[in-house]
C-alpha cells in the first residue's frame, strides 16, 4: 500500500542543506505507521477539496466517531487525507477495526453524509463514484457475512428506524486476489419495533454476502470475476420518482444495472421473505417484514467513503455482523501496522441534489 512516496534524501554534510532540502521534501509524508493530526497547512498541501471539489454537500464523520463539518481545505492524517499515485491524485478514507463510532453503529466510518435530505417519491437525485479499495481487514471470523468488507457507497434514512436502503460493499478474503462487489437492501421493518430487520444482498461481481464457510479453516472459492485491491471500479445511483436505479462498471468486468421500488414493498408477509434471508436472517431472530410503501415519506441522503464492517465484538452476539476481529484495545496505529483497517481511495465523485431537497441537520443532531 503506498501512502504517501518520499523522496530519498542524498546525506550531506551541510546542516544549512540538509535543512533545506528537508523542508522542501517530506512537507507531504503521509505515514500509515505514525499518523498525525495536521491542525497547519503547507504551501504544498493538496486537499481532498481540490481533488474532488464537492464536500460544501457533505459532513465528514471520521474513524473516531467525530463530525467535522464540510472537509474543505482539511485533512486528518489518520482517516482523510489526498495520495498520488501514476493514475493521479486521490482522497483517501480510512477506518481501523476498532474505536469510537459514530450514531448507533457497531462500525468504524471515514465517511460522507450528505447535508440535505431527499424523499425517494419525489426524488431526482443522483451519486455516482470511481474507487478502488487499497485494504480491508486481515483478520475476522470466515463465517461471519461482514468479516474482511467495507462499504463504500449508501443511501441511509433519516427518520424512523434509520435503515438503510442501500450499502454497496467490497469484501475479500485473506488469502484471495480477487474480492467481490454486492450491494444490500435493508427493509424498513414495520411497526415501532426494529430488531427483525434484514437485508438482501445482490451480486455485482463475484459473491453476494450470504457466501460464507462453515467452519474456521475453510473460505469460499475465491470469485473468478471479482475485483482486486488497487483496481478500479464505478457505480452510479439515481433515484426518481421512487426507483432506485444502480450502474457498476470496471475496464475487463461485464457492466452490471439493477432496479429497486423504495416505495412499494416486496417484502410484507412471510411467504415474501427470500430463501437468502431464510438462511442467514431468521435463524438468529432477524426475520422482520417491510412496511407497505417501504421508504415512503422518509428522508433519505447519500453517504460515501470507507464505512469498515469489519468489528472487535464477539460472533455470539451476531454471527453476521459481529467479525471478532482483532482491535488492540482500539489502538489505532497498531491496527494500521498490522493490516486491520479498511482503506477506500476515490478519484471522482459527482452527487446532483433536486430541489425538493431540505436540511439533514435533525439526523446528525441525534447521531453526533
Amino acid at each position: 500500500m503506498i501512502v504517501k512516496t518520499v523522496k530519498s534524501l542524498t546525506v550531506i554534510v551541510s546542516g544549512l542543506c540538509l535543512a533545506l532540502l528537508l523542508n522542501t521534501s517530506c512537507k507531504n509524508d503521509k505515514s500509515a505507521t505514525s499518523p498525525n493530526l495536521e491542525d497547519t497547512a503547507t504551501k504544498d498541501t493538496l486537499y481532498a477539496s481540490e481533488v474532488i471539489p464537492f464536500f460544501d454537500k457533505w459532513n465528514l464523520i471520521l474513524g473516531d466517531g467525530s463530525n467535522v463539518g464540510q472537509a474543505n481545505s482539511y485533512q486528518h492524517e489518520d482517516f482523510f487525507y489526498t495520495a498520488t499515485d501514476s493514475t493521479g491524485d486521490w482522497v483517501v478514507y480510512k477506518a481501523p477495526n476498532g474505536g469510537d463510532t459514530h450514531g448507533t453503529s457497531n462500525n468504524t466510518r471515514t465517511e460522507l453524509a450528505q447535508l440535505k435530505k431527499w424523499y425517494a417519491k419525489t426524488a431526482d437525485d443522483k451519486l455516482s463514484a470511481t474507487l478502488k479499495v487499497m485494504n480491508v481487514s486481515a483478520t475476522g471470523d470466515p463465517r461471519v457475512a461482514a468479516s474482511y468488507a467495507v462499504v463504500v457507497g449508501q443511501i441511509h434514512s433519516a427518520d424512523g428506524h434509520e435503515n438503510e436502503p442501500l450499502k454497496i460493499f467490497y469484501k475479500k478474503y485473506p488469502g484471495h486476489t480477487k474480492g467481490s462487489v454486492f450491494w444490500h437492501y435493508e427493509i424498513n421493518t414495520e411497526g415501532d419495533d426494529n430488531s427483525g430487520r434484514w437485508d438482501f444482498s445482490s451480486a455485482v461481481w463475484g459473491h453476494d454476502f450470504s457466501v460464507v464457510p462453515t467452519t474456521l479453516d475453510e473460505l469460499p472459492e475465491e470469485p473468478k470475476d471479482g475485483i482486486e485491491l488497487g483496481e478500479e471500479f464505478s457505480y452510479e445511483i439515481t433515484v426518481k420518482d421512487g426507483i432506485m436505479n444502480l450502474k457498476f462498471t470496471s475496464e475487463g468486468h461485464e457492466t452490471k444495472t439493477f432496479t429497486k421500488n423504495l416505495v412499494e414493498s416486496e417484502y410484507t408477509t412471510v411467504a415474501d421473505i427470500p430463501e437468502q434471508t431464510q438462511k442467514l436472517f431468521v435463524p438468529i431472530g432477524q426475520d422482520g417484514l417491510e412496511r407497505k410503501n417501504a421508504y415512503e415519506g422518509e428522508g433519505l441522503f447519500f453517504k460515501l467513503g470507507s464505512y469498515n464492517q469489519t468489528n472487535g465484538k464477539s460472533p455470539e452476539v451476531n454471527k453476521n455482523w459481529c467479525s471478532g476481529a482483532d482491535t488492540f484495545g482500539g489502538d489505532i496505529q497498531k491496527q494500521y501496522e498490522t493490516g486491520n483497517y479498511a482503506e477506500v481511495w476515490f478519484k471522482e465523485a459527482k452527487i446532483l441534489v433536486s430541489d425538493q431537497a431540505v436540511s439533514n441537520q435533525g439526523y446528525f443532531t441525534k447521531n453526533d
